[in-house]
């Protein structure tokens, strides 16, 4: 009995230390499994936003040797009292409005500061959408209607073999993938998870065989189709994501401070919201798309790229926001108006023939309550007409 009992602890000690070894041996991943499960705890939610990169894997950019380009002053803008209690109401973090390029009004709230970098969800996309349109002028990509397989060609035998690299910039490739940030389950919750751990994005996206709906025939907003926008950008090009933006948006800018993508364990960006930046430098690059794609006297972005992808073309539903190349156009707006927009309240408002651009960074927990989408829209409308006021 005795000798019995000295193996069953020996056993379990053993077991112990098993443990504990697998447990240092991975313990970046757990940590970082940890943090993302923690990702939108309410006493968490707003400092995790400005500091992406404990949680997950990440790359810096170089924002170039040059000084951070002027934002020079103008009249300062009051808000108006609807406008406060909107930000108070929808947890907003930071608001930087910009007109003729001046900086007309900025704050910064719930102990967010100017030099948080702050991450940009889906706001990434839009970053994407105008590194496409160099890769196009360059002739790296033949253009918008080849399939995507041509440049990404893990993709063959896909639920993407058979999509235009149009499809997908529309979101319209029809490819299953549930969105649901609220189940954990979902594919884009198990997408979070895969990059949490270190996993590979192209393998994840690989591994979708389902389509819902024949490719260009329905609007369905599917995150993943961003991963392969990223994917046929690095096959076209031989390039990084990470150093493409570098190369061709970040330095032209004259950024204030080296911005940061999420990556998964192979160095792949997280293209389709891993981007972080200072809301002033969101800002910078707003007033670019507003400028038609020019900075400083040069051509960052092709012009009539931008004229393209700001266009409400994808196959939306008649009550649904209209949607460009990885751009929102709500139908309250005019030609030239044109939303960069993430979950949880982030925004990139361009009115370009008002020249206005704002800024919004949030922690809004309630982004997917019913009317969230209006208020938004109702209200980024009601700063800009203060703007002209």
């Amino acid at each position: 009995m005795r000798r019995a009992l000295k193996w069953i602890i020996w056993g379990v000690l053993a077991l112990i230390v098993v443990v504990a070894l697998i447990a240092l041996w991975k313990r970046e991943e757990l940590a970082r499994l940890m943090a993302v499960n923690s990702l939108f705890h309410e006493d968490k939610i707003v400092n995790n936003f400005s500091n992406m990169n404990v949680a997950f894997l990440s790359a810096v950019m170089d924002k170039g040797p040059s000084d951070p380009s002027p934002l020079p002053g103008g009249a300062p803008l009051t808000l108006s009292e609807a406008a406060e209690d909107w930000i108070k109401d929808h947890a907003i973090t930071a608001l930087v409005v910009l007109k003729d390029g001046e900086l007309r009004f900025e704050q910064y709230y719930q102990g967010t500061e100017a030099t948080d970098r702050r991450v940009s969800w889906s706001v990434a996309k839009s970053f994407l959408s105008a590194l496409i349109g160099t890769a196009l002028e360059k002739g790296e990509i033949e253009n918008i209607d080849v399939p995507v397989t041509k440049y990404a060609p893990n993709l063959i035998g896909t639920a993407y073999d058979g999509v235009s690299l149009r499809n997908v910039l529309q979101m319209s490739s029809g490819v299953t993938f549930d969105e649901d940030y609220l189940d954990y389950d979902s594919d884009i919750n198990k997408m979070g998870r895969t990059l949490a751990l270190g996993g590979s994005m192209d393998e994840f996206a690989a591994g979708l065989n389902d389509r819902f709906v024949e490719p260009g025939t329905k609007f369905q907003y599917v995150s993943i189709d961003t991963h392969v926008l990223g994917m046929v950008l690095r096959g076209a090009t031989g390039q990084s994501v990470i150093d493409l933006l570098q190369e061709r948006i970040i330095a032209p800018l004259g950024l204030e401070e080296d911005p940061y993508y999420l990556t998964d364990g192979f160095g792949v960006a997280f293209v389709l919201g891993g981007l972080n930046l200072r809301t002033r430098d969101y800002a910078r690059f707003g007033q670019m798309i507003a400028q038609g794609g020019q900075w400083q006297g040069k051509q960052v972005v092709p012009q009539q790229w931008i004229t393209d992808s700001i266009a409400p073309s994808a196959n939306t539903a008649s009550d649904e926001m209209g949607y460009g190349y990885q751009w929102w156009i709500p139908q309250e707006f005019e030609a030239g108006e044109v939303l960069a927009r993430g979950v949880y309240d982030q925004f990139i408002y361009i009115n370009q023939s008002e020249n206005i651009v704002i800024a919004i960074n949030g922690a809004n927990k309630k982004f997917r309550e019913e009317g969230a989408k209006q208020r938004n829209v109702e209200m980024i409308k009601h700063i800009a007409d203060l703007v002209l006021q």
